[in-house]
């Protein structure tokens, strides 16, 4: 999904930085020239991540671009069981990339556009990918929901920050909606001894309930462009 939430940024005309573990070919191959730069980093050691994104962010004009907006899309799907069968190091790492790193990449981006004429008029925003799973609890994946949770409380939090702000930045925790992706297919694949909504999970596909990651994309992006973004931190793509 996040290949798809940036080639149709990048569509749209604007200047894309993504940041994830591997390249993805399609996109450099459809992203006019300059439009888009892929790092390749691993977000389980978020703070180099975040201190390249501030150098480069405070090596631009502050006057270059009409809006910046960061967005928190990474997360990690950790083994699927009861805690009590979890592996720490496991654990970690679903913690680190899931909410480490949007916490520090969001501070790192907060301090560099600071005094960015985009801030000052208002079209500076973070947009967090979350998940119902941060708002309802699911046995067999604390973790998982425990990271969308904390996603949510702080955006909440940072959203209070911002209204003291001289140039206030808005922020949004989004969730986009159930998508057949990846973790979906781990989901269905885990068994019900395991898992105890294997069968709801099951259904959502036979069923049809399940949004492409290209139309759960653009209903993030149509959602990052409203007029109202950050009038409520915590949102639902379902909800109007």
């Amino acid at each position: 999904m996040g290949a798809a939430i940036a080639s149709l940024l990048v569509e749209r005309g604007h200047h894309v930085i993504g940041i994830a573990r591997s390249t993805n070919a399609t996109l450099d191959a459809t992203a006019p020239h300059g439009r888009c730069e892929q790092w390749r980093a691993d977000l389980t050691d978020p703070g180099p991540v975040a201190a390249r994104l501030g150098r480069w962010l405070e090596a631009q004009d502050a006057d270059a671009f009409d809006a910046v907006t960061l967005v928190n899309n990474a997360a990690m799907l950790a083994r699927i069981g009861p805690l009590e069968t979890a592996v720490a190091d496991d654990l970690a790492r679903t913690l680190r990339v899931g909410l480490e790193a949007p916490l520090v990449l969001t501070a790192a981006f907060l301090r560099a556009t600071a005094h960015w004429s985009a801030r000052a008029a208002g079209r500076c925003r973070v947009l967090n990918v979350s998940s119902g799973l941060g708002r309802r609890p699911m046995a067999s994946q604390a973790a998982y929901c425990a990271v969308k949770a904390g996603l949510d409380h702080f955006t909440r939090c940072v959203a209070l920050e911002q209204e003291h702000a001289a140039h206030p930045a808005r922020l949004v925790s989004l969730a986009p909606g159930v998508i057949d992706t990846d973790m979906q297919v781990a989901l269905r694949a885990a068994g019900p001894e395991h898992f105890p909504d294997h069968a709801r999970f099951v259904a959502l596909r036979t069923e049809g309930n399940l949004d492409s990651p290209l139309a759960a994309a653009r209903k993030i992006v149509a959602f990052l462009e409203r007029e109202d973004f950050g009038s409520q931190p915590v949102a639902d793509v379902r909800e109007r």
